[in-house]
């Protein structure tokens, strides 16, 4: 989010120079790039079992890690962030050699690796992660205290990485196939991570809670929370069979909770009706209180909304529609569809995940209380968007785009949607790509091809228009007895996108360019602009 400016004009231009103007270093290349030493091995599984000492605010663990040869390296890199440090690296318990470049560590393997092969190598680690200031924007541990004194912790560490509390390979590209949790607590906590409980053993003094994922799941969506946990369950008949509805909230809260919480199941009726079945059934779907506002952890959302309607009880839209829904339950959980089955390659894109789901909460309305209702909501969604940046980063260096990916996002789609004037076509569309890219890292092409693929419609310009620049196309008219003359501008290069307007109750479509068009249009002094169709109309005064 940092220098706003030189991002702008580095974005425009797409200059050779771009990342010297950013001054990118070589940890955001380490930590943003696909390097040499981690496109040689595919990830297969990780068995992470960490310690938690709440009292020291430290923490100590192994992460064992399975992976495919995919050329013949002997370099590995592996990635964890100072304060904590790695304490050993074995294969086949022999001790590995490794220097280090910052958080990124270059593990120097004994044997060669050969194409097609399986191998393993176990990393310990120690010390005091990060502190998280202002979770989850700031991640890292949130070490916190629940009202009767015990201890609520919980991890968060979207674009910070993974790597700030376990070590991992940390780059969203290549998703682990599978993955084993096991978190060590004091006794009277619980411990709750993602995917399902498959064991718990007790001690004396702790408690270890062995967690396990069965689908792929991408590196932020991993995440511990610890708390004095009451758990309480549900089950939902969806589109593929009972699926398994888990909650974990603090002692106190338990009938808020019971409450609060029965928005899950419409809010699934209405995400399986556009989007396709929950993408993680095996792994069952949980929300888990925590000590910050929420995040998408893959099947272990997590929920500090205070058990109240809006975005901590506001209305973003403005319009009141928001206040019908927790935003938290809601937009998290569209995050299960994008950002946790179709996760972008590189944060660069991550309005893949921000601009649909914040086009899940105006399609949790549609279904649930009418398209005006979803229409009035992501319009006044609009008026938050600033245009100071393009929504799209720069790639390789761990840099996102404008915030505008959110609400900017959500009305690109709604847009679109309009464009097609089909809605169970968008439907299906919609589900195709939940279905096409399941389980699957995307770039932004990939998906820009696909919608141009399903709409028929080339959206090349559309999309660079909306997402690669900060321009919003203004639609210059004026009206003279029964005729409009019209034009494009402050567009793209072969910009050519229709608008809708209504004279009357009358539909009629307008196909304007950068050149000026004059027609025929009878009562055109009446003619009213369609708002779904973000564009600006601007009226010439002769």
């Amino acid at each position: 989010m940092k220098s706003i400016v030189s991002l702008i004009l580095c974005l425009l231009f797409l200059s050779a120079s771009y990342a010297q103007q950013q001054a990118f270093t070589l940890q955001d290349s380490l930590r943003g790039s696909i390097t040499p030493e981690r496109e040689w091995w595919d990830l297969l599984f990780y068995d992470l079992d960490v310690s938690v000492n709440p009292k020291e605010k430290y923490i100590e663990g192994t992460n064992l890690i399975r992976y495919k040869v995919l050329d013949e390296n002997q370099l590995m890199q592996i990635d964890l962030q100072e304060p904590l440090r790695i304490t050993s690296v074995k294969q086949k318990g022999k001790p590995l050699s490794f220097t280090s470049k910052g958080f990124a560590h270059f593990i120097e393997l004994k044997e060669k690796q050969h194409i097609g092969e399986i191998g393993e190598i176990e990393i310990s680690y120690a010390g005091t992660p990060k502190e998280a200031v202002n979770a989850p924007w700031d991640g890292g541990f949130s070490w916190k205290k629940d009202k009767n004194g015990k201890h609520f912790i919980a991890t968060s560490c979207q674009g910070l990485g993974a790597s700030v509390w376990w070590p991992n390979k940390d780059h969203m590209y290549d998703e682990v196939d599978s993955m084993a949790i096991r978190v060590t607590v004091p006794k009277d906590l619980v411990a709750v991570a993602n995917g399902r409980l498959i064991n718990k053993e007790e001690t004396s003094t702790t408690t270890t809670f062995d967690w396990y994922v069965t689908n792929p799941i991408n590196n932020y969506g991993v995440n511990i929370n610890i708390g004095d946990y009451v758990l309480f369950e549900d089950t939902y008949q969806g589109e593929k069979g009972e699926l398994d509805l888990t909650y974990y909230v603090l002692r106190d809260n338990v009938e808020k909770a019971k409450k609060q919480f029965e928005q899950v199941p419409p809010m699934l009726n209405a995400f399986e009706h556009w989007f396709g079945p929950y993408p993680f059934y095996e792994d069952s779907f949980k929300l888990v209180e925590v000590p910050y506002l929420g995040m998408e952890h893959q099947s272990s959302i997590t929920y500090g909304n205070g058990y109240q309607n809006g975005y901590l009880g506001v209305d973003l839209s403005g319009t009141g529609w928001g206040l019908k829904f927790d935003f938290i339950i809601i937009h998290e959980s569209g995050h299960e569809w994008f950002a946790n089955n179709i996760t972008y390659k590189d944060i660069a894109d991550m309005w893949i995940h921000e601009g649909f789901t914040a086009y899940s909460e105006n399609l949790y309305l549609d279904y649930n209380y009418g398209t005006k209702a979803s229409e009035e909501y992501v319009l006044g969604t609009r008026r938050r968007i600033q245009n100071d940046r393009p929504i799209i980063g720069p790639y390789g260096v761990n840099k996102a785009g404008s915030s505008d990916m959110y609400y900017k996002g959500a009305n690109i789609l709604h847009t679109l949607r309009q464009l097609l004037e089909d809605d169970e076509k968008w439907r299906q569309i919609l589900r195709g790509l939940n279905s096409r890219f399941y389980h699957q890292t995307v770039t932004t092409g990939e998906i820009e091809n696909y919608l141009s693929e399903k709409t028929g419609i080339d959206l090349t310009a559309f999309f660079e228009q909306y997402l690669r620049t900060t321009q919003i196309p203004v639609l210059e008219y004026r009206i003279s007895d029964d005729s409009i003359t019209y034009r494009y501008t402050n567009i793209v290069s072969d910009f050519d996108m229709p608008v809708r307007i209504y004279i009357g109750e009358q539909e009629h479509w307008l196909f304007p360019k950068d050149n000026w068009k004059t027609e025929k249009l009878e009562n055109a002094d009446q003619l009213v602009f369609d708002q779904n169709i973000y564009v600006l109309p601007m009226a010439i005064v002769e």
